[in-house]
């Protein structure tokens, strides 16, 4: 299985629109594309690590969704619960957007007219910094208990914990 990470910025006008655009390319190169909200992921690790585990998922018959794309963002999420995975999804106005492009072939070709769509291509977008820490801090839950346990430096391992307790909590 191929997998491809793209970030950058975006503006979307029409939301619809632009999930549909993404939805037509992925059918014609008979692929997965699932759009992310980057402010609320901590790095590629994490968009990895939710990826592999939503493929397995499906390929053991334990998948909650009926779509590899709801699964991503189910795992992405750290829940089971698909109402609050659509938080990860984006919005009316400017994003910071994480693409994740997933199957046998096909996904060169999808990336680079997924790349065309975007406004900027910028992986920096996906990396964790301070600014986002509050936000994901709070989506997470991830506890004051918690980082001082651990420390605040690793509040990305603190998500990747969520990720890999969604297969445990059912």
């Amino acid at each position: 299985m191929n997998i491809q990470i793209i970030s950058g910025t975006i503006t979307i006008t029409n939301l619809s629109g632009f999930l549909k655009q993404l939805a037509v390319i992925g059918k014609h190169h008979n692929i997965t594309i699932q759009a992310l909200n980057a402010d609320l992921l901590t790095d590629s690790r994490h968009v990895m690590f939710a990826v592999e585990k939503a493929i397995r998922s499906f390929d053991s018959g334990r998948n909650i969704s009926n779509s590899l794309g709801m699964e991503i963002m189910l795992y992405a999420a750290g829940s089971r619960q698909i109402e609050r995975a659509m938080k990860l999804g984006l919005k009316a106005g400017k994003n910071r957007i994480t693409v994740v492009l997933v199957g046998e072939n096909g996904t060169d070709e999808a990336a680079i007219h997924v790349s065309e769509v975007l406004d900027t291509i910028d992986p920096s977008v996906l990396q964790y910094s301070d600014i986002r820490k509050k936000e994901i801090l709070e989506f997470y839950t991830i506890s004051p208990a918690e980082l001082d346990a651990v420390g605040g430096n690793k509040i990305p391992e603190l998500v990747l914990e969520r990720v890999a307790l969604v297969d445990v909590v059912k």
